[in-house]
């Protein structure tokens, strides 16, 4: 049986914590599905349809990553419908610090309230990653920094491409 693992986020940009987080995930599973949402009450540096070129970008052209193994889409509905959709009964979650556990088991818990049969994995991205997220690579750029550490070629491009 092939197992599918969603792992859902705005991904705006996508950062080599994402990334290393799909690896991890590819040794424990078959596919893993990269969700970016649309969720309209967000204020999005990249729309939609940008953040999946980004991501495709990302991992297909500067990583190579095989696309049968790493699937990229767009979603806005509920993550426990989309992972019906999708054949999957796994949502991958990334932590960070013990910060992100509170709000991570609550999300946990209400999917699991939504839909008994899907589980959350919760991964951890490797030292050197842990302290990167979105937020802190966009204001890093804006800001005229160096972003090579945290996120890819051609999404340092995209964002400068923004930022200028």
């Amino acid at each position: 049986m092939k197992r599918n693992v969603l792992y859902p986020g705005t991904f705006d940009p996508i950062t080599y914590g994402h990334i290393d987080l799909i690896k991890k995930a590819l040794k424990i599973v078959d596919t893993v599905i990269v969700a970016i949402s649309e969720n309209s009450n967000k204020n999005y540096l990249f729309n939609a349809n940008e953040r999946l070129e980004i991501v495709e970008n990302a991992l297909y052209k500067d990583l190579k990553f095989n696309s049968k193994k790493v699937k990229v889409i767009t979603f806005n509905s509920l993550t426990t419908q989309l992972c019906k959709k999708m054949k999957s009964k796994i949502i991958l979650r990334g932590l960070r610090a013990v910060s992100d556990f509170e709000y991570e088991y609550q999300l946990a818990g209400m999917n699991k309230n939504l839909d008994n049969n899907i589980e959350t994995m919760f991964l951890m991205s490797d030292i050197e990653n842990q302290i990167i997220s979105s937020n802190f690579v966009k204001e890093i750029i804006e800001l005229g920094g160096n972003i090579k550490k945290f996120t890819t070629p051609s999404t340092i491009k995209a964002l400068k491409n923004k930022y200028v």
